[in-house]
């Protein structure tokens, strides 16, 4: 669903900043991606520049190329960027990769910005969750929860095609941007996530940028790394296939494919759907 007017538009602007206003200040946890992005710049609008704080982690889990482009994005906004680097790799029930991983990162990362935010004296930390990420798998907006992270786009109820519609309204430069998850979503679930492996996606995926590819996801699944293009890509990679094995044959990878369906967000998830197969699941621990 669109919003149909400038006048709706500017209605749900102003919606958004009254669910921030009222907390004074915040920290707002950036990736980079158009959904923090319009977070951040909705938050920018509704409280002083001064009272908000980008806070980007970079980590294995973090393309290289991306926090160049978050840095420049919030010096544009006139707020304070600070980077970070959160160890969610320690955490044994992450890296082990079951199927609710998500929820050990965030809570990692949210528990660390929580702290900062309490130390350099914000009353809150915002994300970019928007409505249609409570109707999907993901376990990381439970940590969210339960942290008491403020979700603007997602109290407003704010579709993700709304997201690039108010972020187009804006100017904001990440408005089409394509969707990227973190690099862990790479892993099939129960694969162990090791920094070294993290280093080899990276460098596909950087690769595949740099040679103008919009949408890509290279795949890990031990020796064999399962490429995936936009469906409009699909002709062209296949058409530069030697090029692309032996790029990603340096990075590390035996056996190189390129998956024919082409891009799909969370295509892994589709083994949590098999009948008669289980991913491995390690559930939070309460103490």
């Amino acid at each position: 669903m669109k919003l149909a007017s400038t006048n709706e538009v500017e209605k749900k602007l102003a919606e958004l900043e009254a669910i921030v206003a009222p907390y004074g200040s915040a920290l707002v946890a950036f990736s980079g991606g158009v959904d923090s992005s319009l977070a951040l710049a909705v938050t920018a609008r509704a409280l002083p520049r001064d009272r908000v704080l980008a806070v980007t982690s970079n980590n294995e889990t973090y393309l290289p190329s991306e926090l160049e482009l978050a840095t420049n994005f919030a010096e544009s906004l006139g707020v304070e960027h600070l980077v970070v680097n959160t160890r969610e790799l320690d955490n044994p029930n992450y890296a082990s990769n079951p199927t609710n991983r998500c929820y050990f990162c965030k809570s990692t990362l949210y528990s660390d910005f929580g702290v900062l935010a309490e130390e350099r004296g914000y009353a809150c930390v915002v994300d970019g969750a928007n409505k249609d990420d409570e109707g999907d798998y993901r376990p990381g907006r439970k940590a969210a929860k339960e942290l008491n992270v403020v979700s603007p786009l997602s109290v407003a109820g704010v579709t993700k095609d709304e997201v690039r519609e108010l972020a187009r309204y804006l100017g904001l430069p990440s408005w089409d941007k394509p969707a990227l998850a973190c690099l862990s979503s790479r892993f099939p679930y129960g694969q162990e996530i090791t920094p070294e492996k993290l280093a080899q996606v990276a460098r596909a995926e950087e690769f595949m940028r740099r040679e103008g590819y919009a949408q890509v996801r290279v795949r890990h699944h031990g020796e064999i790394a399962r490429l995936e293009v936009g469906p409009d890509e699909l002709e062209r990679a296949f058409a530069e296939r030697e090029k692309i094995a032996a790029e990603l044959k340096d990075a590390g990878f035996l056996y190189v494919t390129l998956d024919l369906v082409g891009y799909k967000s969370g295509s892994l998830n589709a083994a949590l759907k098999q009948p008669g197969k289980k991913a491995r699941r390690v559930l939070p621990v309460v103490s």
